[in-house]
């Protein structure tokens, strides 16, 4: 049974009643950020209760040793941790000396929040009745300002129900913290100093190792019926600040604290000046206001929606799934620092560590080129650019030469962080990803530039591995590529994985192309390339011989290319015939029985289907779909999406829409029984991309944008906006018909079902 207690709306992520099973579920769900920061829904006020605090600061990591039994040449000495960073939103609240505490209260009723997708806050409501027997009402917001991204806001009000009493209010801060996911139980934070100044306080704060220096700050206010109340008292310990106000209020009377919150960090000051750029933060949000800085919030968000939404007319769950990951995505990564990428988890929890997968280039890439200009994704792009001499390093540690570049699976600064090995050292696809990501972002946008300018020499660092990594079968008298493992995790060193094995033969051919073509119209660009790379002829030919002669497993009576040396020695139960008693089969069955099965985690050859579609007829797709789909237990978050998208070029909706259902409501309705952890944020893309590739069938096909629109049944209608090259197209789809609509200056051509359609500004066009 999937989890259900989170109400439709097509707007909010809505929880009602007060359940203490599901608050760390809901701690991830309703978690916030704004590119820069994040945290999950924590209560403000203490809790006894099993809960996993998190907050989170873009960028400021801990490498957290190596923990492995055996240590092998190559490890990456650390894993990148993504660091809890102190804690700033904390309220203490205790009526008549009884401390508030949704665990110790003998009844809560009334308990409600809501993270409003549109406006971008989360509330929470409840009615407590404390052990002392006062009642309370207590209606809290909160936001991660966009407009100003060092500061966060809550606005907590107290309203006493049933008797006069004496309310203490102690908003802290606080940075004795501890990662959930550690090693070593290392301290991963040094407290340098404490400090209280008026109703403001202050803790500097350093991660060990890696040095990042952080201010973390408050200002608090709080009055009674909009009577300030003056501060008490205060308290500074080793790594926390706090400060005391006591509000004596009657029955019916209301108690309201407005507290400012944040970070200032050494990546955007100077480590010397964190607590005057705290103090300026909070100057600026002061005059602001709450209200105020609200109202820019809700104006932030209306902007982002205008260009990302997408509506979905008579299916409210759908609704909800597709804003939800849309929502999400844009507060995990807004495009505005080069230095930042997108974590598998982004702000929502510490599980994975490192902040850049390859799902960055394979799922991300495709929604920041279209719901963003095309800066967001170049950015993307050159942050691995900025990461090509660490790529080389890590491809020397494992005995590559001559430039050859391997990208890391795990990164936080361009270093491999990941240590298992059979990730680490074999899960090279990876390096596939990058190149393909230069190659469709140029595919969209029409932006050649970034090859001359930084991507060539990332194409040829990936084409110098492929040519390595492959050896000569005299046997097969071809190239092969052994002991990988492909994006099905659940095949460990296998031989010759077709996709890996496609995708090295594509780098290497399309790299070729890049240098010819750089050479012929970019003169400059190509001299300074090859005089850096000291590309030679010889070498080139070594490059067309591998890529001429590479091996791909197929077999002739299925006609089907297989996803390794060796698949169908398996013994083939397909998993409809599986007991449901032994799914997930990564929680049930030994890591031995899994890799000899002949389950996939998520799309492995039809990756490289998805991929390279314009490379298969239709009837190959259908015949691989056939064979892989029933062995697959999409027990990865990425294998829905693409399932979906290949289901809805196959005609096949029901299905495509029963995947899409799976990946855009993936977290919300807990699918894989993990959502306490956080969120799947990059496969949040993929949802995105079912949407508009899979049931829009939106193309770039020789230079022109095409449709190939088709509708679920469970729909009315939905619609989509992307950015082409500058030029905004809304495409609505009913039972009807497909509509699009251009905004710009000028008209343009698209195909709709292979068909011509001259699209006028400001025109809406039926087909």
């Amino acid at each position: 049974m999937n989890q259900d207690y989170i109400k439709a709306n097509p707007w909010s992520i809505i929880e009602e009643g007060f359940d203490k099973e599901r608050v760390q579920s809901s701690e991830s769900l309703f978690s916030i950020g704004n590119g820069a920061m994040g945290q999950r829904a924590n209560f403000e006020e203490n809790y006894t209760g099993e809960t996993f605090q998190g907050s989170y600061i873009a960028g400021v990591y801990y490498p957290d040793k190596t923990k492995v039994g055996w240590w092998k040449n190559g490890y990456p000495e650390y894993f990148a941790k993504v660091l809890n960073a102190p804690n700033w939103i904390g309220i203490g609240i205790s009526v008549d000396g009884e401390e508030l505490d949704l665990n110790t209260c003998t009844d809560v009723s009334g308990f409600r929040r809501e993270l409003n997708m549109q406006e971008g806050w989360y509330k929470r409501q409840f009615n407590a009745t404390l052990a002392n027997g006062i009642a309370i009402t207590v209606t809290t917001t909160r936001f991660l300002s966009l407009t100003m991204d060092e500061v966060g806001a809550i606005s907590y009000n107290i309203t006493l129900n049933n008797k006069d009493a004496k309310v203490v209010v102690s908003p802290y801060i606080d940075s004795g913290i501890t990662n959930r996911d550690t090693n070593w139980n290392d301290q991963f934070w040094n407290t340098t100093s404490v400090k209280i100044k008026d109703n403001r306080a202050f803790i500097e704060a350093h991660t060990l190792k890696t040095n990042f220096a952080t201010c973390t700050f408050m200002q608090s206010n709080v009055a009674v019926e909009g009577t300030e109340v003056v501060l008490e008292d205060s308290e500074s310990k080793e790594t926390s600040a706090s400060l005391s106000y006591i509000a004596n209020a009657k029955k019916g009377e209301t108690v309201s604290i407005t507290k400012f919150g944040g970070y200032t960090v050494s990546t955007n000051h100077k480590a010397s000046a964190l607590v005057d750029a705290a103090n300026s933060v909070l100057d600026r949000a002061t005059k602001i206001g709450f209200e105020q800085l609200l109202e820019d919030q809700k104006q932030a968000w209306a902007k982002i929606w205008s260009m990302s939404d997408i509506t979905i007319d008579g299916d409210v769950k759908a609704q909800q799934g597709i804003r939800f990951n849309i929502f999400q995505l844009n507060q995990t990564y807004l495009g505005t620092d080069s230095r930042l990428n997108i974590g598998p988890k982004g702000f929502t929890g510490e599980k994975y560590g490192g902040s850049t997968y390859w799902d960055t280039e394979a799922y991300c890439l495709p929604f920041y080129m279209a719901t963003k200009d095309q800066t967001v994704a170049r950015k993307l792009l050159k942050y691995r650019y900025n990461h090509l001499e660490k790529a080389i390093e890590n491809a020397e540690k494992l005995g590559f030469s001559n430039g050859a570049a391997l990208y890391p699976m795990v990164t936080m600064n361009g270093e491999e962080c990941h240590n298992e090995w059979e990730i680490t050292f074999e899960e090279i696809h990876r390096n596939g990803a990058i190149a393909f990501a230069i190659f469709n972002y140029y595919r969209y946008t029409g932006d050649y530039s970034y090859i001359p300018e930084m991507g060539l020499e990332v194409l040829i660092g990936i084409a110098r591995f492929w040519q390595q990594r492959a050896n000569y079968s005299a046997q097969k008298n071809k190239y092969v590529i052994l002991g990988v493992t492909g994006p099905n995790e659940y095949e460990n060193n296998v031989n010759n994985n077709w996709y890996t094995n496609y995708l090295a033969k594509w780098c290497i051919d399309y790299t070729l192309e890049q240098i010819a073509k750089v050479k012929e119209g970019y003169h400059e660009d190509y001299e300074r390339i090859m005089g850096h790379t000291k590309l030679t002829d010889n070498e080139l030919d070594q490059w067309k011989k591998v890529a001429k002669d590479m091996y791909f497993p197929f077999d002739e009576d299925l006609q089907v290319y297989l996803q390794q040396d060796g698949f169908l020695d398996k013994e083939m139960v397909q998993v409809k015939d599986l007991p449901r008693s032994e799914r997930p089969i990564n929680q049930k069955w030994s890591w031995d029985r899994i890799l000899r099965s002949p389950y996939i985690k998520q799309a492995d050859t039809l990756q490289g289907f998805y991929f390279f579609e314009d490379q298969f007829t239709q009837e190959e797709l259908e015949r691989h779909f056939d064979f892989y789909e029933p062995f697959t237990v999409h027990e990865s978050s990425l294998s829905p999406c693409v399932h979906s998208i290949q289901a809805a070029k196959l005609g096949r909706m029901d299905q495509a829409y029963t995947f899409y259902l799976r990946t855009s409501r993936l977290d919300l309705d807990d699918y894989n029984k993990e959502v306490e952890e956080g969120l799947h944020i990059t496969s949040m893309a993929g949802t995105w991309m079912s949407i508009v590739e899979g049931f829009g069938g939106m193309r770039v096909i020789e230079d022109k944008l095409c449709f190939t629109p088709q509708i679920p049944k469970e729909w009315d209608a939905y619609s989509f906006k992307i950015n082409f090259r500058d030029r905004i197209i809304k495409v609505t789809v009913s039972k009807e018909g497909s509509f699009y609509e251009l905004t710009g200056d000028e008209e343009m051509s698209i195909r709709v079902h292979g068909e011509r359609v001259v699209l006028q500004p400001g025109k809406n066009v039926a087909v």
